[in-house]
């Protein structure tokens, strides 16, 4: 969840579409750079195997000689997955290791010409990590807040270089997934705007560029809009959890991997129709501005879903383990579907 403090409403600027198409030698530039990541937790791993899968060298750091020792173990795996997909060749194995250096400071990313920062979702200690680094990278070199919410025009504040400052919202896993939200701040120049988005096709992610620096940025507020909803059923006793669950996978299932909400609407009865059932629904969903039931008691209790068995459903280890590997493999379908339905369109030397 994000602060509920006000965002600015960013500057205007050129829309960059998710299928423009990079000359051979831009393409090429990129595949030369070198790219910082910090922190490297589940997400901040996930991005550095991304970026050395497609052929870029990563500088890597943090903290923790444990986080470290983990991020190896799980590049190596997700450059084992892309291989088995047939997403890169086999020799990205091999070469790898030789393009990924763990900085022992931060001083080392000095030669980087793109950072991601994947630190601890809180606007003082990433704000911190950028005071930090604006003393060691030039002033163009753009630097990314992998962040599911936070405001991106409140990271900017007080720095030098506020211009170089862009949100980048990945999404686990963060290897295999064509998601990606790009956000700008109020003060993010266009130039990085599109450095962030040149990176973004490479990397064969499909970015949307959120043009508004709104808390929760257009994934997130969707979801939670859902989230809510969710609740209120099961909170008003409409139904059980399974029930509303099973309601949604056969339902809004069969059609989000290739369908937008507004391109549903548009596929089945268009504005009018929907327009009119609007009316009669709109007044009964909760609108509540606090935390809902019984979300708001599960996480007083500190509920961790499948980390610890309990959520709003309850998992063995088995289960636990079953369901992520469900939503795994569902990846990969979507994935598969998107490249058929979406191909993404880059020129990159052969």
């Amino acid at each position: 969840m994000t602060s509920s403090s006000a965002c600015g409403t960013s500057q205007p600027a050129a829309t960059f579409s998710s299928h423009q198409r990079i000359s051979n030698q831009r393409s090429l530039d990129m595949k030369m750079q070198t790219i910082g990541v910090v922190g490297l937790g589940l997400l901040g791993r996930g991005i550095a195997g991304c970026l050395l899968a497609h052929g870029l060298r990563v500088i890597a750091f943090d903290r923790s000689a444990q986080e470290l020792a983990a991020a190896r173990v799980e590049i190596a795996r997700a450059i084992d997955e892309l291989i088995a997909h047939d997403v890169i060749p086999t020799s990205v194995r091999e070469d790898w290791p030789h393009r990924f250096t763990e900085a022992s400071t931060l001083d080392d990313l000095a030669a980087c010409n793109f950072v991601i920062e994947s630190i601890t979702e809180s606007v003082e200690s990433k704000s911190a990590l950028y005071v930090l680094l604006e003393d060691i990278l030039p002033p163009t070199t753009p630097i990314a807040s992998n962040t599911s919410a936070l405001p991106i025009s409140s990271l900017q504040r007080g720095l030098r270089y506020p211009e170089r400052i862009v949100g980048m919202h990945w999404a686990e896993p963060a290897h295999a997934t064509r998601f990606l939200e790009l956000i700008r701040g109020e003060a993010t120049s266009d130039a990085t705007l599109e450095a962030a988005s040149q990176l973004a096709l490479l990397l064969s992610k499909d970015p949307c560029i959120v043009q508004q620096d709104i808390p929760g940025f257009i994934a997130n507020r969707l979801g939670y809009a859902l989230y809510r909803e969710a609740c209120n059923l099961l909170a008003t006793g409409v139904a059980d959890a399974e029930t509303i669950d099973r309601s949604f996978r056969n339902s809004v299932g069969l059609w989000a991997s290739v369908c937008g909400p507004l391109r549903w609407i548009d596929l089945t009865g268009g504005p009018a129709l929907y327009g009119k059932a609007m009316q009669g629904v709109l007044p009964t969903l909760s609108n509540a501005t606090e935390v809902p039931e019984p979300l708001a008691t599960m996480m007083a209790s500190g509920l961790t879903g499948v980390r610890d068995g309990q959520g709003f459903h309850t998992y063995t280890s088995e289960d636990a383990h079953r369901w992520e590997q469900i939503y795994r493999e569902q990846v990969w379908r979507v994935h598969a579907v998107a490249e058929e339905v979406f191909p993404l369109h880059k020129d990159e030397p052969a």
